[in-house]
This record gives C-alpha cells, sequence and structure tokens, in this order.
C-alpha cells in the first residue's frame, strides 16, 4: 500500500516538474515582443528567442506584433468648405516601436487610430472645396500622417503612411461634373478647331500671296524676255531689210539698168495695181507716162561702166567701181531678158522677135 503511495507521488512530482518546465520557458517569434507581468505589475519586455520566466509569479501578458500593418477603415461622410457631403475611406500603415506604451497608454490603439483618422480627415476636408479636395490627395495625406503620427507617437506607434482610397461625392454632383467636364472638353475642342482653322487660314494665304508673288515675277521676266525677243527680232528684221536693199542695190549697179528695163517694169507692175478688191475702174493719168518719161530720162543719163557683172560680189568685200566692160553687153542683157519675159506673157511671140526699144502703151 504504501509502495503504491510512492510511486504515485513521483510521477505527481514529474508531472509538476514538467509543467514547470513547460511554463518556465517561453519563445517569442521573429518581429514579436512579449510583455512580461509579475503579479499584475509589468515587469520586462522578451525580445525573439527562448526565455525563462518565474512559473506562476510571472507570466507572458501580451504579445505585440512589430511589422508593418495595414488598416482599412470604412468610408467616412465629411462636408466640404461649400457644403457638400463627400464618403471618404482610408487606408493606414502604422509600426509599433514601443510595445509597453501601445500596451499599458491605450485600450485599442486601433480604434485610437480610426478616431483620430475620422476627426483628422473632417477637419483637413473641412477648410477645402469639391474641386480643391478631388485635385489634393497628396496634400491630405501628408497632412493627415503629419497629424496621426504626432498623436500617436506618444503610444509607441508609428504611422508610415496614409493613403485616401476613394472620394465619392454625392451623385447628383458627380452628374454636374460630367456635364462640366463636357461641357470645358467641348469648350476646348471648339477652342482647338477655331485655332485650326485660324492656322489654315494664315497658311492659305501666305501660299496665295508666295503664289502671287511668283506669278508676278514670271510674268515681268516673260515680258522682259518677249521684249527681247521682239527688240532682237527687229533688230535682225532690220539688219536683214538693210541686207536686201544693199543686195537690190548692188545688183541694180552691177546690171547697169537702163530705160527701156525700167519701162518694162513699170508695165509689169501696172497690172499688179488693179488687182485690188476696190479697183473696179483704173484710169492712167498723163502725168504717169510723163512721169516715166522723166524717169526714164533720168535713168538714161546714168552713166555705165559698159555692161553688167554676171557673177554674184560678196557684200563683205569692197565694190571694185573700176573694171569696166562693154555697154552693148549689158544692153544685150537687158533685150534678151525683156524678150524673155514677153514670151513668158504672150506664148505667141518666139525668140526671133526683134526687140522694142518703146514699151506698149
Amino acid at each position: 500500500m504504501f509502495e503504491n503511495a510512492l510511486v504515485v507521488f513521483f510521477i505527481l512530482l514529474v508531472v509538476l516538474l514538467i509543467a514547470t518546465a513547460a511554463m518556465s520557458l517561453k519563445i517569442i517569434p521573429q518581429n514579436f515582443a512579449g510583455i512580461v507581468e509579475r503579479l499584475g505589475k509589468y515587469r520586462t519586455t522578451l525580445t525573439p528567442g527562448p526565455h525563462l520566466i518565474v512559473p506562476f509569479i510571472d507570466r507572458v501578458k501580451y504579445r505585440v506584433d512589430q511589422r508593418e500593418q495595414v488598416v482599412s477603415f470604412p468610408p467616412q461622410g465629411v462636408i466640404t468648405e461649400d457644403n457638400l457631403t463627400v464618403e471618404i475611406d482610408t487606408v493606414i500603415l502604422y509600426t509599433v516601436n514601443n510595445p509597453v506604451a501601445a500596451t499599458y497608454e491605450i485600450v485599442n490603439y486601433i480604434e485610437g487610430i480610426h478616431q483620430l483618422t475620422t476627426t483628422t480627415l473632417r477637419n483637413i476636408i473641412g477648410g477645402m472645396t469639391l474641386e480643391h479636395a478631388l485635385t489634393s490627395r497628396d496634400q491630405i495625406n501628408r497632412s493627415l500622417g503629419a497629424e496621426l503620427d504626432a498623436a500617436t507617437g506618444r503610444w509607441g506607434i508609428k504611422v508610415s503612411r496614409v493613403e485616401l482610397k476613394s472620394i465619392d461625392p454625392p451623385p447628383t454632383i458627380i452628374d454636374a461634373m460630367e456635364k462640366q467636364m463636357r461641357a470645358e472638353r467641348d469648350k476646348r475642342a471648339a477652342i482647338l478647331t477655331a485655332e485650326g482653322e485660324r492656322q489654315s487660314a494664315i497658311l492659305s494665304a501666305e501660299g496665295q500671296k508666295q503664289a502671287a508673288i511668283l506669278t508676278a515675277e514670271g510674268q515681268k521676266t516673260a515680258a522682259i524676255l518677249n521684249a527681247e525677243g521682239e527688240k532682237t527680232a527687229a533688230i535682225l528684221t532690220a539688219q536683214g531689210e538693210g541686207r536686201a536693199i544693199e543686195t537690190v542695190f548692188q545688183a541694180i549697179h552691177d546690171g547697169n539698168p537702163d530705160q527701156k528695163l525700167l519701162s518694162y517694169q513699170y508695165l509689169q507692175t501696172l497690172p499688179k495695181i488693179a488687182q485690188g478688191h476696190n479697183a473696179s475702174t483704173w484710169i492712167i493719168p498723163a502725168e504717169v507716162t510723163a512721169a516715166l518719161s522723166s524717169i526714164g530720162n533720168v535713168v538714161g543719163s546714168i552713166p555705165v561702166d559698159g555692161g553688167g557683172s554676171h557673177k554674184r560680189v560678196d557684200l563683205d568685200e569692197p565694190v571694185d567701181t573700176e573694171t569696166s566692160a562693154e555697154p552693148e553687153g549689158t544692153s544685150s542683157a537687158v533685150e534678151e531678158a525683156i524678150r524673155a519675159a514677153k514670151q513668158a506673157e504672150s506664148p505667141v511671140s518666139t525668140k526671133d522677135e526683134p526687140p522694142t526699144d518703146q514699151p506698149p502703151a
């Protein structure tokens, strides 16, 4: 009986020793801190790793996570400066730097951060208009983060970042904003269209101006070239006429014409005078025959060199006026030309017809 009781005692003693050892050994995970209390009073903070405490007297009351944590708060109604209610939800990133302060300075630091965020956000948004609040998210984030960091510093909490997830105005305000934005877009489109038309008109005017300038310059150049061409043509025509006159004059002097040839040429010209469209009647005045006789007398008095030259003379070379020939050669040549002309006019005539001294009247 006694032996059985002794065995039970040893078993209970072993169990007690095991339980005591288990209660004495505490293992703290990485990035956690253990708050140890002795008889209800703070004693020490355990760092990550194994630790021994006094069982039944000391206990690890809290384990505080020291990693950076993210908490998202539900949307909160906030009134702007222009009396519009908007719904804003936020995201807070924080880290517990002092586990003792986070444990004993505040009951629930998450709830404290939530309430501080709501009140601070209302103060900040209340001084802004809706349009300013929608376009100043970075400013709101910085202001809210600074306020929360200053307020939670005594709790041993470091607020590293604050972000506004969304700012939701009322549906009527959203519709009005959409209409305003649509009007602004239409305005910008109209301005850009007007600017484009203005630039197009300016470019078109510049193009027309350049085209007019080039056209005027082309016309000026064409007029100058036409004038130069007409000038050159007139000069060449005058030179040609002068050369023709020189050639005729030289041929006349080379042929030594007499009164018979001139009279015959006059008679050859008379029918051409009567070929005009308005020449129905043609009268030869007596003064014409008298003038012809005077011309013949004058021409007959021109001295001859005894015969015409049968070789063409170059106009660029000086004419040799000292060379003389027999006058009979010139007369026979003129008579032969008159006879050939008469045969051409009247087929009845023959080559043996003797030459006449006077042309027919």
